[in-house]
């Protein structure tokens, strides 16, 4: 979602629940969330609070949702973001070494009163920020065995060719890997994002 000043915002949702109900709940997520960011500014934990007493009050009460809202600024090349319940995306160095971005995680969607923390990460040309549902890491095999977290670093380092890889070729190429594992045995959706710090930092 692009923003003002040269930034850009990235958001990754996961509703409770399945099919109708879950869908309805993240589109009034996604909604609540493009009319605050109009009005909060760079005060990324005000927003989250927010868009969350609004999906408390407009939701039953067995349901919630995770969201991880994270603002580029092609200014400073860092990502200053939210977790609100959400898996920690994966930063993949362009040395080869990887980081879980950790700050700022909150449950969201439980109690209207919630409080959130801002993290943030310093992108250089290369790096990769990999965000996703935690549906991808609970793909099991036939013997119900999970892909799991290491399964899916392991895959991420194993296409990720710094800087000459396609972002588009690397989700596809990791859903193919979590695919070969499980052989069909997917029973959920699951979600992949992968940004290219290359395809936003000019080299230098």
């Amino acid at each position: 979602m692009p923003l003002a000043d040269d930034r850009r915002a990235l958001v990754v949702g996961d509703a409770s629940g399945k099919v109708v109900a879950a869908a309805l709940m993240i589109a009034s997520v996604q909604s609540s969330l493009r009319t605050a960011a109009l009005f909060t500014g760079n005060d990324l934990p005000t927003l989250l609070k927010i868009v969350n007493l609004q999906a408390y009050t407009s939701s039953l009460a067995d349901r919630y949702a995770t969201v991880f809202y994270g603002v580029f600024d092609g200014a400073t090349h860092t990502v200053r973001y939210v977790n609100a319940g959400h898996t920690p995306p994966i930063v993949l160095r362009r040395n080869g070494s990887i980081e879980n971005a950790r700050d700022g995680r909150r449950t969201c969607w439980y109690v209207p009163d919630s409080t959130y923390e801002e993290g943030a990460v310093q992108l250089d040309p290369g790096d990769v920020v990999l965000t996703y549902t935690d549906e991808v890491i609970k793909a099991a095999n036939q013997s119900g065995a999970k892909w799991g977290v290491q399964r899916l670093l392991k895959a991420t380092a194993a296409r990720a060719r710094l800087g000459t890889e396609n972002a588009e070729h690397l989700v596809r190429s990791i859903f193919n890997s979590m695919d070969d594992f499980s052989r069909g045995c997917q029973t959920d959706d699951a979600t992949l994002d992968s940004s290219f710090a290359g395809a936003l930092i000019p080299s230098t």
